[in-house]
């Protein structure tokens, strides 16, 4: 007898199907015409499914009860969507880039990430009641790097494309990626000083001379150097393999799309067994894996890879959603409201635009005031924060005394975990609505102007502007006081399509005739695509 199986797990797959789907029926629509990002929209619909509304997704319930194993899903989940972000964006770089561009890279990734991490800590240490200094420290270090997900998501799209200039695209995406693996030294200056001096180092012995030794030797060593090394040997061997293997022709094209995330998983594993930064190392592995170019060049038009980045961006950003502890941020005993609300604004503002704009002379890809007052902003707080909450919660539970957590690593967990939290949402809100609210703001009194203007003026408001290839041919596509267009033909061919970089050739009965559009023809036959699509996207244009 048939029964209804309402499990978590059909839920959840319900949940995240349905919400897909219906937001791709509109994505081009929020994303390119209204400017919202997915994160925000993701982000949104997972705090209407959470338990904190319609109670659908019940991320506890997933954990069996337990917030301990809760926290490590989370951690997991980021760390995979790091791991295939990082490996991209460093296959998207320009062979050698990182190489060719240090000078920048350095002042981003040394002054750049060691004075954000100094504003937002003091910021942190101001508003926070009753925090230390080194405690600041630590939670400021979570809000230093630059999130690549968010980061990505801005630089995308028809605004990007129009607005942002495509060097100073390339600068983002490589100072998003390397500080976001390069977090890890700042975070933990702070958390072994916290282990072995704060509370007299209770429970600890050696003191600070021990700290500093296991941040060189550790931190630098072990989990820097040792990932830099590893993604370069894994990113060069997996190219060099890739090659044989396309040479010999003993690999096809679906497997050959896919390897860059295969390499990321891959490489998400094995630094995650041996403890090093994986993070760091997927970053590197990508520019490697590219630094003759040849990956990216066959893959440039391929829309597979943005299709798994868009996957995972939806999926982790409604996971943040439902889990977010958004309860704690209005009643908790560690800040109020008044006071973090003011702490996300500062941070929004002071914590990368001074410093960013103080260098832009010395970068040459911010060649304008404003080019650095963007750089300066729009360094956003997302995945790789809440990545680096959870590592630090996760080292905190190793501070002991006695068998339980000592008591200043309890009270520090507590106050991290509702700040970076609270700053991460702020960042993902504030972000993500800039732009549409920058355009209406834009746009609003001038479009007010104008109708005004238009009231008062005799004649049409507005003129259409006939298209290349379709429209009757009575229509006359001269401009007022231009020169007279081409005529288009008497029965144009088919129109020519594309779906991510493919562009279908004419195969109308027109085709390949004196009656058939040239351009259309000669645009086809330049880009040499396959015959059986029959669908343009409004994004995609030939």
């Amino acid at each position: 007898m048939p029964t209804l199986a309402i499990t978590n797990f059909n839920i959840v797959l319900s949940v995240l199907g349905g919400f897909i789907s219906l937001f791709g029926l509109v994505s081009y629509l929020f994303k390119e015409k209204f400017y919202l990002s997915e994160a925000l929209i993701s982000l949104i619909a997972g705090v209407i499914f959470s338990p904190h509304a319609a109670n659908v997704v019940r991320p506890l319930d997933y954990a069996l009860g337990s917030e301990d194993d809760l926290k490590k899903i989370t951690l997991y989940f980021s760390r995979l969507v790091l791991g295939v972000q990082l490996v991209l964006a460093g296959v998207q770089l320009p062979s050698r880039y990182i190489v060719q561009e240090w000078r920048s890279l350095a002042l981003l990734l040394g002054p750049g990430m060691t004075g954000m991490w100094i504003c937002s800590s003091l910021l942190i240490w101001a508003l926070v009641p009753n925090l230390s200094f080194l405690h600041s420290l630590a939670i400021g270090a979570c809000v230093t790097p630059t999130d690549p997900v968010l980061s990505n998501s801005l630089l995308k799209g028809k605004f990007a494309d129009k607005n942002i200039p495509k060097d100073l695209q390339k600068i983002v995406i490589a100072e998003s990626g390397a500080n976001d693996g390069l977090g890890y030294p700042f975070l933990f200056f702070a958390l072994y000083l916290i282990k072995y001096v704060g509370s007299g180092g209770e429970g600890q012995t050696g003191g600070a001379a021990k700290a500093m030794g296991y941040w060189f030797g550790e931190t630098w060593g072990y989990t820097i150097l040792l990932s830099v090394v590893y993604g370069v040997v894994v990113g060069w061997a997996a190219k060099e393999l890739l090659h044989w293997a396309e040479q010999r022709k003993f690999v096809d094209r679906e497997s050959f799309l896919v390897f860059a995330i295969a390499l990321a998983l891959f490489i998400v594993g094995t630094c995650g067994m041996v403890g090093s930064d994986d993070v760091l190392a997927c970053f590197v592995a990508g520019n490697a894996f590219t630094i003759d170019d040849w990956f990216r060049l066959e893959t440039i038009d391929d829309s597979l890879q943005p299709t798994i980045d868009m996957l995972l961006n939806l999926s982790i950003f409604l996971w943040y959603g439902a889990v977010c502890p958004w309860a704690s941020f209005a009643g908790n005993d560690i800040i109020p409201i008044y006071r973090l609300i003011p702490l996300g604004i500062l941070i929004l503002l002071f914590r990368r635009l001074p410093v960013v704009y103080a260098m832009h002379k010395k970068i040459h890809q911010i060649e304008e005031k404003k080019q650095a007052l963007f750089v300066g902003f729009f360094g956003p707080m997302g995945v790789g924060a809440i990545f680096y909450l959870y590592v630090t919660l996760e080292f905190l539970a190793e501070v002991t005394v006695d068998g339980k957590i000592r008591p200043d690593a309890d009270e520090l967990g507590k106050v991290i975990t509702v700040v970076v939290w609270f700053l991460a949402i702020c960042s993902i809100v504030v972000h993500g609505l800039s732009i549409p609210v920058g355009k209406l703001w834009f746009h609003l009194p001038r479009t007010i102007s104008n109708a005004f203007d238009s009231s008062s003026k005799d004649g049409p408001a507005f003129h259409v502007r006939p298209q290349s290839i379709h429209g009757s041919p009575d229509v006359d596509s001269t401009p007022p006081g231009g020169t007279p267009r081409l005529p288009r033909p008497k029965d144009p061919a088919r129109q020519v399509f594309r779906i991510g970089g493919s562009t279908i050739p004419l195969d109308g009965p027109n085709a390949g005739t004196a009656e058939a559009d040239p351009d259309a023809i000669a645009s086809v036959k330049q880009l040499n695509a396959p015959a059986d699509r029959t669908i343009r996207f409004p994004d995609e244009q030939v």
